[in-house]
């Protein structure tokens, strides 16, 4: 049954018949394609797994069976005599050892199974042998036997007349005659037992391998930055805004020099138990492979696994700093409960100064009470330093405040640079490179790393929100964030401290209106749009000081908010849409709140200008804003009800824009806002009227003419009142409590979480910035895979640790290769070498070490780089055979004899030799065949795998 299973899957797989293909090219084996396919097959009850292994090459043009004569040799045959590929740097063993293009194995399929006792071993080479006669199949088979990790396979090949069988020997103690290659040139003669007596010549190939570990004359150039030297002096010295970068232990471990003697003839050289000719100096062909460290301890990478570790900590800052901040008799948390109340609900009078600030700052008190100077994470220093850092504005706040930061708003940055590298945050959902938010994760991931992990995060945090509350009090814009809106591209954290930066804003520009409007009464007296509207101010003279003003520019005081208008005047407000009646009625109301009149256009009925209204700006929301908006949209429901609350909570933005419009222009209809607010919506057509002159006659849209529109409710509820007595739209106090709050409550590991892909978006801008000095291609392409792997990762609110480990990984994996490339730059001179060509040699030397398992030394040991790994080679094999007191002597000058004295290379790590022949076999008269045997020889483990053929025709 077993014989039979091994059959089926060798006919499934087409193995049976002649092989036929094209003798290999030099090389194939390290730059063609391996494939492999398995099947599982038992014996009994026994598993095995059946694997074919095989090189993928083109089919051959002609069909190869017509040429191939009666008596042409089986494929593996030819394969065991081809010189091209011998020890190819990275291959299955059999390929290694026996050259073979394909070949099939089967061993026992579970990992701890072994096939030991020799009864079973025959049975199963018998069961292959059988098997291989039945189908006519050319692809030898082997069978693993032994414990897997001794790798030790028997097996067999089967062709017209002639066999091949494969056998091993594998030992751990070395006998001494067979350390060199006499010795093993008289097992290879005496297993051929050859008939003829001149024997055919055995062909001879070589590889000695030399293991370079020891690099002391080169030290590791990289130290970690010493930061508390650098916080002393100047400001940034390690620069906060920046990630460090490369290995602190040396990323190379080990460099393998293999020197080849590709093809020697029996005879041409000595190597005995006595003497041996082998001078790896004089071997035709070097090839030099790296050995790298196993996970380097890379900065960066460091940087980025303990930041990470951050967002998996439980506690929050309040624990961490010990006692909470607020905890005196739970008295202060109460106040700042009843602060957050006092500041929400309407007040009969204006709202004194708050006493927010007197909290904070005994708050601040309490803290330095409650831990000593000495217990704080973060010292003075180190903490100023990066408050300066953060908030470079700071320092002018010295001189005369107000003034200067009336002139200087954060909004002042450069414009941001167009590049893709300054984009990533809106590919990553982090933050633009010069903000803020981006810089106050970089100091987080420092502290984290040097100053007290997460008691300097939590600490740094504390003084953040402080730093922040300060602000939002004394009208200080924050620095490093873009103007405006929050963007939603950026992280939410970048976004709340955008939206508390409108508040402040809009706080700021009311606080001077009020300043400007009791001291003096000129219309370009405040913020906002005062060129636009001075122009036009001249027509109405009581309009004069309400001109010049933006809506913010009005008083917060609540009485001047909602200043309603009587019963009378409502109604003559709400009777404006009933035609020309309440047209001519409403003209008696006065025009408040103008900008500007709009250019062309004329109000329909009136034909007076019409007027663009000061209106008020729209609420700025932050993505959990709008989130928990379209939430509670979604739940109104379906019903007429929730329908109406839905279409209210929309139009609160166009029923301000309405009153705004309707005080602006009294006596206007509905088309007239429709003329200026959606363009879109009124159509105009020129009609032939009764006296047969063209006219233009306009009307609205079909979605503005459905009954019951919102636009037609909005403006029916609508009454005539300037943006500055309406109802606020935004109020800029309530949403900046609400992100304060949200601030102060955010743990370390929220803090983490949020601020990882500025953190991630900066370790890939370094690595870039990194590798462009390096200019390593493979680098590139893993970089482009950080970015499309990390852009589709951190778009989502949470993403899943793993994904996040995976790119933290790709980052450390490039950091590396970076590293190695330093690496070996320093070791071999790169940078020292004067002439242009032989560094050009040795940079392209470099770059292929990198990225290919083995790379040929061009001239071996008399080229450039040749010369270079024997340098490294003799110095290290100088340094141990050093005493103390023979240093002194080699200071002295005596150096010159001792190197005569001691060899230049180690002794070989690794020896490998392949002995080939051709030669009949059993008896004189059979055909010549391929006779083949292999030996490796290192410090434990000696193998001789053979590959011996037998004519079998008449035997």
């Amino acid at each position: 049954r077993f014989i039979s299973k091994i059959e089926e899957v060798l006919n499934d797989w087409k193995l049976i018949g002649i092989s036929s293909g094209k003798p290999l090219d030099k090389g194939i084996f390290t730059t063609g394609t391996w494939e492999e396919k398995s099947d599982e097959i038992s014996f009994a009850d026994f598993k095995f797994s059946i694997t074919h292994h095989y090189l993928v090459q083109e089919p051959s043009d002609k069909d190869g069976k017509e040429e191939l004569g009666e008596d042409a040799l089986p494929l593996p045959m030819q394969d065991l005599l081809c010189m091209n590929n011998d020890f190819p740097p990275r291959a299955h063993c059999l390929v290694r050892w026996y050259g073979l293009r394909e070949f099939v194995v089967i061993a026992p399929a579970a990992n701890n199974d072994a096939v030991v006792s020799e009864s079973k071993c025959n049975l199963l080479l018998s069961s292959i042998s059988i098997a291989l006669g039945n189908t006519g199949c050319q692809v030898p088979l082997f069978v693993q036997l032994h414990h897997k990790w001794r790798r030790v396979y028997a097996g067999e090949c089967q062709g017209r007349g002639v066999r091949t069988d494969f056998e091993m020997v594998h030992l751990r103690k070395v006998p001494s005659q067979y350390t060199h290659l006499s010795g093993l040139l008289d097992i290879f003669k005496s297993k051929i037992g050859c008939p003829l007596t001149p024997l055919p010549p055995v062909s001879i190939a070589i590889r000695l391998t030399f293991v370079l570990q020891d690099w002391q004359q080169y030290f590791w150039p990289q130290q970690p930055p010493d930061i508390d030297a650098l916080v002393g002096g100047e400001v940034g010295g390690l620069e906060f805004g920046k990630l460090p970068f490369g290995a602190c232990e040396d990323p190379i471990s080990e460099l393998h020099l293999a020197t080849t003697w590709p093809h020697l003839a029996e005879g041409i050289i000595v190597d005995n138990d006595v003497y041996s000719d082998l001078d790896p100096l004089q071997a035709p062909q070097w090839s030099v492979r790296v050995r790298k460290a196993d996970n380097p301890q890379c900065l960066l990478g460091d940087f980025l696994t303990e930041f990470f570790k951050l967002c998996r900590r439980k506690e929050s800052t309040d624990e961490i700093l010990g006692r909470s901040a607020f905890d005196e008799e739970g008295k202060e948390v109460a106040d700042i409960s009843h602060a957050l109340s006092k500041l929400t609900e309407p007040a009969p009078v204006p709202i004194p100064k708050l006493s927010v600030t007197n909290m904070v700052h005994s708050a601040k008190k309490k803290i330095r009470k409650h831990r000593g100077v000495d217990e704080s994470p973060l010292s003075n220093d180190v903490l100023n330093t990066i408050l300066l850092f953060l908030f470079p504005d700071a320092a002018d706040k010295l001189a005369d405040v107000f003034e200067n930061r009336a002139s200087t708003s954060a909004g002042n940055n450069p414009p941001p640079p167009e590049n893709e590298d300054y984009n990533l945050f809106s590919q990553f959902k982090s933050a633009p490179s010069d903000s803020l938010t981006y810089k106050l994760a970089l100091c987080l991931c420092m502290i984290n790393f040097y100053h007290g992990g997460v008691k300097g995060v939590a600490h740094l945090w504390q003084e953040f929100v402080l730093e922040m509350r300060y602000r939002w009090e004394n009208n200080y814009l924050i620095p490093g964030l873009a103007n405006g809106a929050p963007d939603l591209r950026c992280c939410l954290l970048h976004q709340k401290l955008q939206m508390l930066n409108c508040c402040i804003e809009r706080k700021k520009a009311r606080d001077e209106g009020k300043r400007g409007s009791t001291s003096d009464r000129s219309p370009g007296g405040a913020s906002g749009d005062g060129a636009k509207g001075g122009d036009h101010s001249g027509d109405n003279p009581d309009k004069e000081k309400e001109f010049g003003k933006s809506w913010e520019s009005w008083s917060d005081s609540e009485e001047e908010f909602f200043e309603c208008l009587s019963d009378t005047e409502d109604l003559k407000g709400n009777g404006q849409e009933n035609g020309k009646k309440g047209a001519k009625e409403s003209v008696n109301l006065k025009p408040e709140g103008r900008l500007h009149p709009h250019g062309k256009l004329m109000l329909l009925h009136p034909g007076e200008p019409l007027y663009i209204p000061i209106t008020q700006e729209p609420a700025p929301m932050t993505e959990d804003l709008l989130e928990e908006q379209s939430e509670v949209l979604a739940k109104l429901g379906t019903s007429a009800e929730g329908a109406h609350l839905r279409a209210r909570m929309q139009s609160a933005c166009l029923l301000s824009d309405m009153e705004s419009f309707k005080a602006a222009n009294p006596g206007c209809c509905l088309e007239d806002f429709v003329r200026w607010y959606s363009p879109r919506d009124y159509i105009e057509e020129e009609v032939v009227d009764e006296k047969g002159n063209k006219v233009i006659r306009g009307e609205l849209s079909a979605r503005m003419k459905i009954p019951s529109n919102m636009w037609v409710e909005a403006w029916e509820t609508a009454k005539p009142v300037p943006a500055r007595r309406q109802k606020r739209l935004f109020d800029d106090t309530r949403e900046a409590e609400k992100v304060l709050h949200y601030l102060a409550v955010q743990k370390p590991a929220d803090l983490a979480r949020h601020l990882l892909p500025c953190i991630i978006h900066a370790a890939v801008l370094k690595v870039k910035e990194e590798e462009a000095l390096e200019d390593i291609s493979s680098v590139k392409k893993i970089i482009k895979q950080i970015i499309s792997h990390s852009s589709k990762v951190l778009r989502f609110p949470s993403p899943e640790d793993k994904k996040l480990e995976e790119i933290i990984a790709q980052i450390m994996s490039v950091e590396a290769i970076i590293a190695r490339a330093r690496s070996l730059k320093a070791k071999f001179g790169v940078e020292k070498c004067e002439n242009e060509e032989e560094k050009e040699d040795l940079q392209r030397f470099v770059h292929s070490l990198l990225e290919q398992p083995e790379v040929s030394v061009v001239g071996a040991g008399r080229g450039p780089a040749g010369s270079i790994i024997h340098k490294l080679f003799v110095n290290a094999q100088r340094v141990p055979a050093v005493s103390p007191l023979e240093e002194e002597l080699r200071r002295s000058g005596s150096e010159e004899r001792r190197q005569g004295l001691q060899s230049e290379f180690p002794p070989p790590t690794g020896r490998e030799v392949i002995l080939r022949a051709s030669v009949p076999r059993p008896a004189p008269y059979s055909k010549a065949l391929p006779q083949r045997m292999y030996s490796v020889l290192t410090r434990e483990d000696f193998r001789l795998a053979g590959a011996f053929s037998a004519d079998t025709t008449f035997f």
